[in-house]
């Protein structure tokens, strides 16, 4: 009887605790740090940024994905193969990182932040024509005129000297 009467009193406990207090949601993708590569955003039209080259050599879409906490492009060349990055800033490292997978087999990974309003962004990424493995370091920046200019250069000695090695400029499309 002793028994029965401290399990009803148990039970009664029990159910008269307030339920469990639901956990509290996933800190929100907002901020300054988390906005610093949003000028990147958007679908654009790509040109080599060179005199006398006008042909468009690239289609891009660059959106905010994952509940606004990456920016993934979708990198779409007129010849050759695409690929794709995700890019993130994150609060452990307080830095930016990009995973680059492209047509072939492998991927990159680019780490760095904003400096002075251009985000920059260094991995090692392929090899020079005598096999040396390259250090790549991309700085995007806004233009005045609203496109976006990705510069690309190359260090076969680990970032003490640097030559260009690409450069190309997001139009937005129309």
């Amino acid at each position: 009887m002793l028994a029965s009467i401290l399990t009803l009193f148990i039970a009664q406990a029990a159910a008269a605790e307030a339920p469990a207090t639901p956990p509290s949601p996933p800190p929100k993708c907002e901020g300054a740090h988390h906005e610093a590569f949003d000028f990147w955003v958007g679908e654009w039209d790509v040109y080599p940024n060179a005199e006398g080259t006008p042909d468009k050599v690239a289609d891009s879409r660059i959106e905010k994905v994952s509940a606004g906490c990456a920016i993934r492009e979708t990198w779409m060349p007129l010849q050759g193969r695409g690929g794709s990055s995700l890019s993130a800033y994150d609060p452990k490292t307080e830095g930016w990182h990009q995973l680059w997978v492209g047509g072939q087999p492998g991927r990159t990974f680019f780490d760095g932040g904003p400096v002075n309003g251009k985000m920059i962004l260094t991995g090692h990424w392929g090899k020079a024509q005598d096999g040396t493995p390259l250090l790549v370091r991309m700085t995007y920046s806004l233009q005045d005129d609203g496109s976006v200019r990705q510069h690309g250069q190359a260090s076969k000695d680990q970032g003490l000297t640097w030559v260009d090695y690409f450069d190309l400029i997001y139009r937005r499309k129309e």
